[in-house]
């Protein structure tokens, strides 16, 4: 479907042509073992029930489902889906950052219109015989998924790709908010929003409530699609999520918008 050496066309032309991201394009299988893939879909799940668990309780709750791990495996496992265990603490040293941090922003804003604050997040997408991973960006106020992509990597390059390309198909927001994870605190990622005179915020550490329109966003996107339409490759999981990111945003009223969609009300307020 996409010649990589004997067409004219660019590979991003190509890409476009046939409505793929170019990102799903360089897809390779996981060589992690079915097993350990069964445990990254429990632990998918699990984190919406449970994110507050560390490595030792989620350690005795595996063996209590039946498989022999321990506390090394699952921490690997953990770090490699993305978990954040979500819980309060002191914070008395200040670890040696080398990138800078961004205060969040958001407490206490009053958020009234599209391309106000924009939030940025990825999470952990399981496939049949592999993973993903998922990445968007939506407007807050009206939870409109501005732009979204797929990858086997997280690089900042690819967040700054997507990032970039909601930018030029939607002008840019007054403040653009993420975590502190390493994609989004480096020069590559914060330099485009530098670039565009936007506001960085990031959440602080180990707070879910600083970036909850996201957290909701990926909760609905799994129960709702991924979990009942396991994706067998990378191009299966593409074409499903844009099927179900056109519905989210174009069919799916929601509640807190007064049962209108989203592209209803970011367009209609945007226009305002």
């Amino acid at each position: 479907m996409i010649d990589k050496q004997g067409s004219s066309l660019s590979i991003q032309r190509q890409c476009r042509l046939v409505n793929v991201h170019r990102s799903g394009l360089y897809y390779k299988p996981c060589s992690e073992s079915r097993e350990n893939l069964t445990i990254l879909r429990l632990l998918d799940e699990q984190y919406f029930k449970t994110p507050f668990y560390g490595v030792r309780k989620l350690t005795v709750w595996l063996k209590g489902q039946g498989f022999n791990v321990n506390r090394k495996r699952v921490k690997r496992l953990m770090e490699l889906m993305g978990w954040q265990t979500l819980y309060r603490h002191k914070n008395t040293s200040e670890p040696d950052r080398q990138n800078r941090l961004y205060p969040y922003m958001l407490k206490g804003l009053s958020i009234t219109r599209s391309n106000q604050v924009w939030a940025m997040d990825i999470t952990y997408i399981p496939m049949r015989k592999g993973f993903m991973y998922l990445c968007a960006v939506i407007d807050l106020h009206t939870r409109y998924v501005l732009n979204w992509s797929v990858s086997n990597t997280m690089t900042a390059e690819w967040c700054k790709e997507v990032a970039g390309e909601a930018m030029e198909k939607y002008g840019q927001p007054d403040i653009f908010n993420t975590d502190q994870g390493s994609q989004f605190t480096s020069e590559v990622f914060t330099g485009l929003l530098k670039e565009k005179k936007v506001q960085i915020s990031m959440d602080g550490k180990g707070r879910a409530i600083d970036n909850i329109f996201i957290e909701r966003l990926w909760r609905t996107v799994k129960y709702e699609h991924v979990y009942l339409h396991i994706a067998e490759d990378g191009v299966q999981l593409y074409e499903g999520l844009n099927k179900y990111f056109s519905f989210y945003n174009q069919q799916r009223p929601h509640q807190s918008l007064g049962y209108e969609t989203p592209e209803v009300c970011f367009l209609k307020k945007k226009a305002a």
